[in-house]
């Protein structure tokens, strides 16, 4: 598998969606084609599978509220939607990149433990925390009302898949020639990576903004510290197994959304 983006035409923006959707999401699109220039034009539309996401959230959070739910009935049901969504695959791969690191193992070895189908004691752990961590910030948030818990949840699932954009950049490679994780390592030049997620940050700044100036700048931080820890671990995993895997893309998704969910709740 090659670190270079692919030189072919560029897919069509309709089979680009398929693909960002067909493949990040449970949503019933059918992916018509499977080609590193496809892949490309899904790794960008990420975010926009995640707005979906993340919409979906915040309408079931503000419905519970809206019947008398509480904040933290509507924190659960917030973070169960992307998890539903997603079949929780974002949240297998974390698990399964957790038991992988702190194995301790050569990557030739922890890849291996990574393909197992069961979650060793690292792997509980780390999803025990990162559920409890997901529902303590969306109750703090819709605790101070709903907008607040509605827009966190959209702008956390938009990180996420932002981080998987950023992941799918020319110069990160795969650690298997096999799965989703070679399908779209290095597909995405690092210039219209970058590009993305500057206009992500921007985007998600002008719906804070809607909470003032410091709403704005608070969110443009959130979404700057979710990408920049999702980067931290994108290099340490590339040092332990050689480079990126579907599991790790998992990882990276539920690192960025639930940094972006702390800064919001922080403050």
């Amino acid at each position: 598998m090659t670190d270079t983006p692919d030189t072919s035409l560029p897919a069509a923006p309709g089979d680009a969606l398929r693909f960002a959707f067909g493949t990040l999401t449970v949503l019933p699109v059918r992916v018509g084609r499977w080609d590193r220039a496809t892949a490309r034009g899904g790794m960008l539309c990420a975010p926009l599978a995640g707005l979906v996401v993340g919409l979906c959230a915040a309408a079931l959070g503000g419905a519970l509220l809206l019947l008398g739910g509480g904040p933290l009935l509507a924190a659960v049901g917030s973070a169960a939607v992307p998890a539903a969504l997603t079949r929780g695959l974002h949240l297998d791969g974390l698990a399964d990149t957790a038991d992988g690191l702190g194995s301790g193992k050569p990557a030739e070895d922890a890849l291996r433990i990574m393909k197992q189908s069961d979650i060793g004691p690292f792997g509980v752990i780390t999803l025990l925390f990162t559920l409890l961590a997901q529902v303590a910030a969306l109750y703090e948030l819709y605790a101070d009302g709903w907008a607040r818990g509605a827009l966190a949840a959209a702008v956390a699932a938009v990180v996420a898949r932002c981080a998987l954009t950023l992941a799918s950049r020319a110069g990160v490679p795969a650690a298997r020639p096999e799965g989703l994780g070679a399908a779209v390592a290095g597909t995405v030049p690092a210039r219209a990576a970058l590009l993305c997620a500057a206009l992500v940050t921007a985007l998600c700044a002008a719906a804070g903004a809607l909470r003032g100036p410091y709403g704005a700048l608070h969110t443009a931080l959130a979404v700057t510290a979710g990408l920049g820890l999702a980067e931290l671990v994108l290099r340490h995993c590339r040092r332990r197994f050689g480079g990126v895997t579907g599991d790790v893309f998992g990882a990276l998704a539920e690192s960025a959304g639930l940094t972006a969910l702390i800064v919001l709740a922080l403050g």
